[in-house]
């Protein structure tokens, strides 16, 4: 009750009159792909009950079929918010560097806003590291995902000049399973070899970490991570960022980032669920933190 009332208080404050000029007549949230539609839509109704209240218009939440969908609703105006990976991010800046603005970031128990790509394969393959996978398959999830393909497939070729990346190569076949939860149900299942998922690599294994992708289909009952080994880590990537659409009004960005910032303490448990497990919340970030992955994001294209 004391979360709902300190909400309720918070969201009237912030709201007050400060609509009174808003151009906006409805608010549109897009969530990335990852894990099926229904439950990503379960896990973000809250935040879309709590911006209607704040916003005082009907929000609508989409989850598109695959990253580009978000990516392409915010280049188009058709979405004015989502929880980006760091790749969509920088490949919507890459598009237009005035699309939209990254306003906020995961925080993790630590302290720190990295996390990382992890291969993994199942336990009983006898897969333990990159060298068992020469001729087996390999999954990653979106070709817009930062954890799922930009940074693996730059970093695992670097572990040894036998690996690249092409089917047929030193994997029998890489592919695309379409997303996170794609790829661990089908190496949990044995449908491929090995894959990459993401996770902040904190916590217990068994888990699926404190948070990401893992804990998501631990907590949906989906895979029991003793079942599954890693067999390579990637370097810290930094999370990707809450985006707001630049051509917003000011108030509305206002309000939006004042009440995602507040929740942790307002409803922790909606938290939980938008952030994929357990965080500290979400706090203030700009574009410098993602120079990096633009810079990777376009070694790839060229």
């Amino acid at each position: 009750m004391k979360k709902i009332i300190a909400l309720a208080l918070m969201t009237t404050a912030i709201s007050g009159a400060a609509f009174a000029d808003s151009e906006i007549t409805e608010f549109r949230i897009g969530i990335l792909g990852g894990e099926n539609a229904q439950d990503r839509m379960n896990s973000n109704e809250c935040l879309r009950a709590y911006a209607e209240d704040a916003l005082g218009v009907p929000t609508k939440l989409f989850a598109p079929a695959d990253y580009n969908g978000v990516m392409q609703g915010l280049l188009g105006g058709t979405i004015d918010m989502a929880w980006l990976g760091a790749s969509s991010y920088a490949g919507i800046y890459i598009q237009d560097p005035e699309a939209v603005e990254p306003v906020l970031i995961k925080i993790n128990m630590d302290g720190t806003y990295g996390y990382h790509s992890i291969g993994f394969a199942r336990k009983d393959s006898g897969i333990t590291s990159l060298a068992d996978m020469k001729g087996k398959t390999f999954g990653f999830g979106d070709p817009n995902s930062t954890s799922g393909y930009l940074i693996p497939s730059i970093e695992i070729p670097q572990e040894s000049d036998e690996i690249t990346m092409e089917s047929g190569d030193y994997f029998s076949e890489v592919k695309f399973t379409g997303g996170h939860e794609q790829t661990i149900v089908a190496v949990n299942n044995g449908d491929i070899d090995g894959g990459v998922s993401w996770a902040d690599g904190q916590g217990a294994w068994e888990d699926g970490f404190n948070s990401g992708a893992f804990r998501k289909a631990v907590d949906a009952g989906l895979i029991d991570m003793n079942n599954l080994v890693e067999i390579w880590r990637s370097k810290p990537i930094p999370e990707g960022p809450v985006v707001l659409r630049t051509s917003l009004p000011d108030d509305v960005k206002a309000t939006m980032t004042a009440l995602v910032e507040a929740m942790i303490d307002t409803d922790p448990d909606c938290t939980y669920g938008m952030a994929a497990g357990e965080t500290l919340g979400f706090q203030p970030i700009t574009h410098a933190a993602y120079e990096s992955i633009v810079a990777a994001r376009l070694s790839k294209a060229n």
